[in-house]
């Protein structure tokens, strides 16, 4: 059912998400694509905070604050699961795995890999604050509009 709690979650999230992709951009290798990068993680940020966020609005200050930095550690859990899952297809359109097992393992290590290129304090502190925030305003959100 929707809530304002929710909606509220989904938009801060999925802001936080798109700021900080924009932080993560010049960061990447050259020649990456970034068209669609923001719009999809803001789409996970949306998501995550309807799903993960949301539900927990209203209970309490000392809970928003945890269920926020859990809501932006299943945002980075998508986010270098979905992009390293597309990369890995690409890769293995150019047959450069052996087979399944292998195209596993190659996304595991691709999204290791992409965890280390954004592991910065700016992008760090951005999130932790970020996740902060998040779960602040949505605990404000479910108190005023229950």
């Amino acid at each position: 059912m929707p809530t304002a709690a929710k909606l509220a979650a989904a938009v801060i999230f999925a802001a936080l998400a798109w700021f900080t992709s924009e932080l993560i951009k010049p960061l990447l290798p050259d020649g990456t694509p970034v068209a669609m990068f923001s719009p999809m993680n803001a789409v996970i940020g949306a998501g995550c905070g309807w799903f993960v966020m949301g539900p927990r609005g209203g209970e309490g200050l000392r809970t928003a604050f945890g269920v926020g930095l859990t809501t932006v550690a299943a945002m980075l859990f998508w986010g270098l699961l979905l992009h390293s899952g597309t990369k890995m297809i690409q890769l293995s359109m150019n047959r450069h795995y052996d087979g399944p097992v292998a195209a596993l393992v190659g996304m595991f290590d691709l999204a290791i890999g992409y965890g280390k290129l954004i592991a910065t304090p700016q992008i760090i502190t951005t999130l932790v604050l970020g996740g902060l925030f998040g779960g602040w305003f949505t605990e404000w959100v479910a108190r005023r509009w229950p």
